[in-house]
């Protein structure tokens, strides 16, 4: 970002390695003052592509969106930097009529210096989508993102146990959260750290604050018997009340 010429990072890196969270945390950054001076007054603004694509079903309707957004943001007082998540959804992925010309309206103010960007997309979807344009790849400097260790992700649990704390109403052990990151990283190899060990933990969190409320399952067995000895002595009841013999029933 702080370069002169080819000022665009685009995020690269499998899902659920924390491309997104990577943002966010420069963002927060920015918001206490953590940056040079040239960063200090900029103001980060994530593009919603689904959210534009929705309705555009005139060809041109897109483009026309599109352009509106980068008019604004160009026009605007304050200095912004432009996140596009999922940026192979933007950039030539189809979609919406006429989305494949998003790249053309990209291109110039990219290469002017108008509109700094942030990108973010998988590695394979980089390789289909965005490498088969030289000129936009020319654009954009690559920033790999990859899967953190353990250690990192346990540090990175950390940091997000006191959410899933306030959530579930529970307590997390640093034990837990250690062993969500083994645990995850040893039994679920298709899925990506951290993502993988807070899926893991979250659920953890959700069955404990069940188990806090639900009814102990030796005292659902009890009340069930209880229910059907119940509707069992309705039974002889009704049929004694009719003369059926039965004494030697028992409840």
């Amino acid at each position: 970002l702080m370069r002169r010429r080819q000022n665009n990072p685009i995020l690269t890196g499998e899902a659920g390695v924390g491309k997104t969270a990577v943002v966010e945390g420069f963002a927060l950054r920015i918001a206490q003052g953590d940056v040079p001076p040239t960063l200090q007054n900029v103001s980060v603004r994530m593009l919603d592509v689904g959210l534009m694509q929705a309705g555009a079903s005139v060809k041109g309707e897109f483009e026309k969106r599109l352009k509106a957004v980068i008019d604004e943001v160009q026009a605007s007082e304050t200095p912004i930097i432009l996140f596009i998540d999922e940026a192979h959804t933007l950039i030539g992925a189809g979609g919406a009529a006429g989305t494949g010309d998003a790249a053309n309206l990209l291109k110039p103010a990219l290469a002017r210096g108008e509109l700094r960007t942030i990108a973010a997309t998988t590695w394979a979807e980089y390789k289909q989508h965005i490498e088969k344009d030289p000129a936009l790849t020319r654009r954009f400097q690559v920033v790999k993102i990859d899967e953190p260790s353990e250690a990192v992700a346990v540090l990175m649990l950390r940091g997000v146990a006191g959410v899933l704390e306030q959530h579930h109403k529970v307590q997390i052990l640093d034990e837990a959260i250690e062993a969500a990151v083994s645990l995850s990283h040893r039994y679920i190899p298709a899925r990506q750290l951290p993502d993988k060990a807070v899926s893991l933990l979250d659920t953890a969190c959700a069955r404990v604050a069940i188990s806090q409320h639900a009814t102990p399952a030796e005292v659902e067995d009890i009340l069930r018997r209880r229910q059907a000895l119940e509707v069992e002595r309705g039974i002889i009841g009704r049929e004694a009340a009719i003369g059926i013999e039965v004494a030697d029933r028992q409840v």
